[in-house]
């Protein structure tokens, strides 16, 4: 069973949203999964705002982010008129999403690039507003066949593994069984972000 990432065939730019940024900070190697990547990685204002607080700062998921920034491996955009109604609509509506999200999807959306989102919510008004297309996953960037070959190795699966356990990185349910198989049973026991994770649980443990 294979581990396959959506990314494989398109350069469209990347808009990660907070969690995502998050997820690649707990891998340790998220700056070279973002250098290894081709495509271009986008990220709003208003989600490096989000990392800019203490508990940010003393993670270093800040410190990460700023890295990423000053050495051009992301470019970060201001909200332009269009993005900015959309982002409105997104915090205001009864399903509100949190600010980070909302720009993340309102940047992707009104440029035409591919929004990479982990939360069911965000994926959801994500989808409705790209005629149906699905954003990426966090896990996208982490399994694409060009972090495997850049990382070398095995060192994806550690990514991986460590984005689950350290980062609660959220995955869909369909390839939960392959991820399971990537990182082994027992490093999955740690993972407790995995989809129906104590039913899984309990049949690793009989």
């Amino acid at each position: 069973m294979t581990c396959l990432s959506s990314l494989s065939d398109t350069l469209t730019p990347l808009v990660p949203d907070t969690s995502v940024l998050i997820n690649l900070h707990a891998c340790t190697f998220g700056e070279q999964v973002l250098r290894a990547i081709p495509n271009d990685i986008v990220l709003p204002e208003t989600v490096v705002a989000e990392l800019n607080h203490e508990t940010s700062h003393a993670s270093g998921e800040n410190g990460f982010v700023q890295r990423l920034i000053s050495e051009n491996v992301v470019k970060v955009v201001q909200m332009d008129d269009a993005a900015v109604r959309l982002f409105e609509a997104m915090i205001r509506s009864p399903n509100s999403l949190d600010d980070g999200e909302a720009a993340t999807i309102a940047v992707a959306v009104s440029q035409g690039f591919l929004p990479v989102v982990d939360e069911r919510k965000g994926r959801a008004q994500a989808q409705g507003l790209m005629n149906g297309k699905a954003p990426a996953w966090s896990l996208d960037l982490l399994v694409h066949p060009a972090v495997q070959s850049g990382l070398g190795g095995d060192l994806y699966v550690e990514a991986v593994y460590l984005a689950l356990r350290d980062g609660r990185m959220r995955i869909d349910e369909e390839r939960c069984d392959a991820v399971v198989q990537l990182i082994g049973i027992e490093r999955a026991k740690d993972c407790t972000s995995l989809p129906g994770y104590k039913v899984r649980r309990e049949s690793w443990m009989r």
